[in-house]
């Protein structure tokens, strides 16, 4: 229990008046996504920059789910586990999140679940009602949701009361319609009560709405009414000027997109030219290609449409046979899944690994293993995308680590993959794909299209094509299937130059050492910058090692220390295969410590490191609870690092997620 205790943060966060962390949470599909999105886009709208998390459960309904959106006038890349806004419209939400709320903020509960029972909460976990009803025992308080509240106030969180069900009936009465309708609006209602209560413009709230139902008119003008009627209740109820926390509109002018990560892959992809693209649903990657799906067909820059084919197969094995045969006619191609759907492709994947077939991979990360937390985010896979396969084939693999580089990177993917005529596996944590962020638009001008070696016999060709034939960068041009002159054989087998299966030994050796002469190639080739970038103070003792989501909370932490005068940098490895061993080398002889970052149990990077340079970390800071880190925890835990712990690996926990 000691590790798990249901304990308010001890840390009061202090936030100007230009920045809020703010939570809202329900049932899903009760409509907790559409209510962070309105936030969300009437803070973008306003100019503001915007960090979105999502936490939701596996399943389609009823099961707790919440929205953190942090706002800023500045950039910010990472969530707070403590909030100055809450919003809760329902018992469960109240239970979890009150506690996470800071001195000096406030929350939002419906009148109705005052006197509701800890107890009775419906889907509230068993762990999560036995550590709340103590913590309220220990307090002498009762363990109803009135409990709570009062340990709100006596932490200095003010409470607001709204009674949702009169809020609805009025709206009905003023609309003329009934009341199952205005109920609809109850999401409505929170966020613009929020909104209220910061004292923000609301006509960036009509803007998102407008933007949210498109040509619905009916739907706006409703929703507007239910925006008005509750500014009107917080200025007639309550004193706004108690509570301290406020949002401005911002002056810039820069242009902003509003996009979660699985749109910026399906985005990189489109700019880079892809035209096809397999899948079989699974969480967390489905929503990209049911992204690229809505957009199947799509403006470009020079006036004319293009199209992206994307098919939904039977199971991960065929998508990922499907995209390596698409990739064989000079489809830029590609498949996307997570961890479980990944490892039903390895046959697939090896396949493509004998005959070099330029296929990009994209693997989001979820908790494992077998299921485990499908909707969750975790590090876990980086072994399996690094090994997967029986016997050796070389594969590049890339960690992206926010949205902009998720974009860039999934352009990125095809031209290593045609580039080097290999396996491209393009791998992101479930945190990267679902959060969402306010960023300038994507610079199509970086986008370089690199076909790699491609022939061009023109039927001048007599006999089969040397497809394999051995060269001392280990890429061969490559014919397209059809291709006048190309004909050469594709099988499974160990293979002689034009395709043709054998076991001779010498000829074995030779397209062995081929294929992995690849990976050399790429080691020169690809630039430093590509491999991986270093944060913070460059001539730092104090290293960091990370990869993946990890960085924009890292950054932040290095930014508060920084504050304090305390020197720290963060390498992130961004290309790991060919892992830049030589380049980590050089960089990582001063660090003292040198400290492993990951969200998995055993440090997978770390292991990766010692495997490719025999440098150990001294400290591995880990979280695997399905969540992503947030900066001061990581923060603490680096000034608890500094101040000399013993402790060589650090659990990052938060029994309140």
């Amino acid at each position: 229990m000691a590790d798990r205790r249901y304990e308010p943060q001890s840390e009061t966060v202090t936030i100007n008046h230009d920045e809020l962390a703010w939570r809202v949470g329900g049932p899903q599909g009760s409509g907790v996504d559409t209510a962070a999105g309105i936030f969300q886009r009437a803070c973008a709208l306003g100019g503001l920059n915007v960090f979105g998390r999502r936490e939701y459960y596996s399943n389609i309904m009823g099961r707790h789910s919440y929205f953190d959106v942090r706002v800023a006038h500045h950039p910010v890349h990472s969530h707070c586990d403590e909030v100055q806004l809450l919003t809760t419209f329902e018992d469960e939400s109240l239970a979890r999140h009150a506690i996470s709320v800071v001195e000096g903020g406030a929350l939002f509960y419906a009148a109705k679940d005052v006197e509701k029972e800890v107890q009775g909460i419906t889907y509230l976990d068993l762990r999560a009602k036995d550590d709340l009803i103590a913590y309220l025992e220990e307090r002498g308080l009762p363990t109803t949701l009135g409990g709570v509240l009062e340990d709100a106030r006596q932490r200095g969180v003010q409470t607001y009361e709204a009674d949702f069900d009169k809020l609805v009936e009025s709206l009905a009465d003023q609309l003329d319609i009934v009341s199952a309708l205005a109920a609809r609006t109850t999401n409505t209602l929170a966020v613009a009560m929020s909104l209220a209560l910061v004292e923000y413009p609301r006509k960036y709230v009509y803007d998102a709405l407008a933007k949210i139902w498109p040509g619905r008119q009916k739907i706006i003008d409703m929703n507007v009414a239910a925006v008005d009627l509750a500014y009107q209740f917080v200025r007639d109820t309550y004193d706004t000027s108690k509570f301290e926390h406020r949002l401005t509109p911002s002056q810039s002018k820069e242009p902003r997109i509003l996009l979660n990560g699985n749109q910026a892959v399906a985005m990189g992809k489109i700019a880079a030219g892809m035209t096809f693209q397999s899948y079989y649903p699974i969480s967390p990657a489905t929503d990209e290609s049911t992204y690229l799906e809505a957009h199947e067909t799509f403006p470009s820059t020079n006036g004319a449409r293009g199209s992206v084919l994307v098919v939904q197969t039977e199971d991960e094995i065929s998508a990922v046979c499907m995209a390596a045969g698409a990739a064989l006619t000079g489809a830029r191609s590609a498949t996307a899944t997570s961890g479980p759907g990944f490892a039903l492709m390895v046959e697939g994947l090896g396949w493509a690994g004998i005959n070099e077939v330029p296929l990009v991979v994209t693997l989001y990360q979820r908790g494992g293993p077998s299921t485990g937390l499908p909707t969750r985010s975790e590090q876990g896979d980086l072994f399996l995308a690094l090994n997967a396969g029986h016997s050796e084939f070389p594969r590049i693999v890339l960690a992206s680590s926010d949205l902009e580089e998720a974009f860039y990177d999934a352009a990125a993917a095809f031209n290593y993959a045609e580039r080097y005529q290999t396996v491209v596996i393009h791998i992101l944590d479930k945190s990267i794909s679902s959060k969402t962020m306010s960023v300038p638009p994507f610079d199509l001008e970086r986008i370089r299209i690199e076909r790699g070696e491609i022939a061009s016999p023109n039927g001048g060709h007599e006999g089969p094509y040397p497809r394999f034939k051995p060269t001392e960068s280990g890429i061969s041009p490559r014919p397209l299937l059809g291709m006048p002159g190309g004909m050469h054989w594709l099988t499974g087998g160990e293979h002689t130059q034009y395709g043709r299966v054998t076991e001779d030994p010498v000829v074995r050796e030779q397209q062995m050492e081929k294929r992995m002469r690849k990976l050399e190639t790429a080691a020169r080739e690809i630039p430093v910058d590509e491999k991986l970038r270093v944060y913070g103070d460059p001539a730092a003792e104090f290293t960091i090692l990370s990869w993946g989501s990890n960085k924009g909370a890292i950054v932040e932490a290095i930014e508060l220390l920084a504050e304090e005068g305390c020197a720290a940098r963060l390498i992130q490895v961004r290309i790991m295969s060919p892992f830049p061993g030589p380049e980590l080398e050089e960089l990582l002889a001063p660090a003292k410590p040198l400290i492993g970052v990951e969200a998995n149990f055993s440090g997978q990077l770390a292991q990766v490191l010692r495997q490719h340079t025999g440098i150990a970390c001294d400290k591995l800071v880990v979280k695997y609870n399905g969540r992503p880190m947030a900066a001061r925890r990581l923060y603490e835990t680096f000034k608890t690092i500094m101040d000399g712990t013993d402790e060589t690996k650090i659990v990052l926990r938060n029994p309140n997620e």
